[in-house]
């Protein structure tokens, strides 16, 4: 998740860029809900497109991990766009909740979000395939993509 947070971050910038020019953005705290908005489609455009394609984002090429549904392909469109929808729910109850409590601090939203992912990540190792959640509601699953042992490696 973290490297493909460092390769997402160009992609974050060029989208608040574009939507700063394209809006006259003069003010960062001006249009914030119109940012957020065209971040959380152009993210989406950025995992559907790849997952439903290949299997894979960059990141997860790099670490031999690839996304297939029931039938071990590519996931339909829908179902990669559904699977990025109910990815969210990493961060939504964790949000809901500094929302709920009033807290913005720095720290108070750190800590709840990092306790959030991992009390999430920990639903997985209570599956009975290890599979998230968001995952088991899309009929997907994450795969070991590295090559077989002695396998001719593509050119």
């Amino acid at each position: 998740m973290l490297y493909e947070g460092v390769l997402l971050f160009g992609v974050v910038m060029l989208v608040g860029l574009v939507y700063g020019l394209l809006t006259n953005q003069r003010h960062a705290m001006e249009g914030t809900v119109g940012l957020k908005v065209s971040l959380f489609c152009a993210l989406g455009l950025y995992f559907v497109y790849f997952w439903s394609r290949q299997g894979q984002t960059l990141a997860m090429k790099t670490w031999h991990v690839r996304l297939v549904d029931r039938d071990n392909g590519p996931p339909a469109l829908w179902r990669a766009t559904l699977r990025y929808l109910f990815a969210w729910m990493w961060f939504l109850p964790s949000l809901a909740a500094l929302k709920v409590a009033g807290w913005s601090s720095g720290g108070a939203v750190a800590t709840v979000l990092v306790t959030g992912a991992l009390a999430y990540a920990w639903l997985a190792r209570v599956h009975s395939d290890r599979q998230f959640l968001h995952d088991v509601l899309c009929g997907t699953r994450l795969l070991d993509a590295r090559p077989a042992p002695g396998a001719a490696s593509p050119r």
